[in-house]
């Protein structure tokens, strides 16, 4: 007889610190905590309202990530940006997905799934609401790296998703116009609807490196 409940989905019982961990690691993501930080033990435990010993877990596991790091004679902190690190990551951000926008091109794909998103981003921009931008723009690019349909990148990709998410939200924070920030998307998306390769490419290319031309000081980023 067949198990009438073999549907349900069965609940995950997370540990306490892999949920601390997880909360603890979006405020970076997205921005609330910026780089360089203090991480204190204490505070965190008091906001969280849990014990001392699960964030404290959370921190091992988050300086695992490599979101936070040890600072000498002063304790914990989210691990600060330079300069160099950002312009390497966005410099190879420009290149994948100028390939992918080549790949997508050539094999004449389906792109109407990055209209959802970038619709997304003009809503979030109209209701003033940044997390939901940064959400629906981390999509926007994530989708654009997997239509490609190339995993091996796609693998690359999501190995520097943390970091550029990070930096995408701080980018996006740093721009009082949030809808300027959503109207660097359709340009692209039409370009590559037209099989306009050079100029969809250009488009990416001049987004990625403005994107990653701010002030150090605006993105909390250490000289």
């Amino acid at each position: 007889m067949a198990d009438a409940h073999a549907d349900i989905t069965r609940i995950e019982n997370v540990p306490l610190r892999v949920s601390v961990a997880d909360i603890i690691r979006q405020a970076i993501l997205n921005g609330t905590m910026k780089p360089g930080t203090p991480v204190v033990e204490m505070a965190l435990a008091e906001q969280l309202r849990v014990s001392r010993a699960p964030v404290r877990e959370a921190i091992q596991i988050l300086e695992a990530d490599g979101l936070i790091e040890s600072e000498p004679y002063k304790g914990k902190r989210v691990k600060p940006l330079t300069p160099k690190e950002v312009e390497e990551l966005y410099s190879l951000r420009e290149q994948f997905e100028a390939f992918a926008i080549r790949r997508i091109v050539e094999r004449r794909v389906d792109v109407s799934e990055l209209h959802r998103h970038s619709d997304a981003m003009f809503e979030a921009a109209e209701s003033g609401d940044l997390a939901a931008l940064n959400t629906a723009d981390e999509a926007f690019h994530r989708a654009l790296i997997r239509l490609a349909d190339h995993e091996l990148m796609l693998g690359f990709w999501d190995n520097l998703y943390m970091r550029i998410r990070q930096i995408m939200a701080l980018r996006n924070s740093a721009n009082r116009d949030l809808r300027a920030v959503a109207e660097n998307h359709p340009p692209i998306i039409e370009a590559i609807e037209n099989r306009d390769m050079i100029r969809a490419i250009s488009l990416i290319s001049d987004h990625t490196r403005s994107a990653s031309q701010i002030a150090p000081e605006e993105l909390g980023i250490t000289p």
